[in-house]
């Protein structure tokens, strides 16, 4: 069996009224209602990942691939994680 694709999310669900992007994930509304689609593939899941992967640039990146990391790991991500910690 093949290892489940994690969401890109890192809870930071805002999107730039510009671009139409997530500040923390770079999706569109429309790739985060296609991750939550049970019917949506990982084929297209790993292919959205590298799209949005390359639409970021600079500090947006690097954030998102450390927290994404962490989640991969730790099964949260940095940013949920530091807000747990405060509460």
């Amino acid at each position: 069996m093949s290892k489940k694709i994690i969401s890109p999310c890192i809870s930071i669900c805002k999107t730039d009224p510009v671009s139409g992007f997530c500040y923390g994930c770079a999706r569109t509304n429309e790739e985060k209602k296609l991750w939550k689609d049970d019917n949506t593939t990982d084929g297209w899941k790993s292919e959205n990942l590298k799209i949005i992967i390359n639409r970021m640039n600079g500090w947006q990146l690097e954030t998102f691939k450390e927290s994404y990391d962490h989640k991969i790991k730790q099964g949260i991500s940095l940013f949920k994680k530091s807000l747990l910690e405060k509460n």
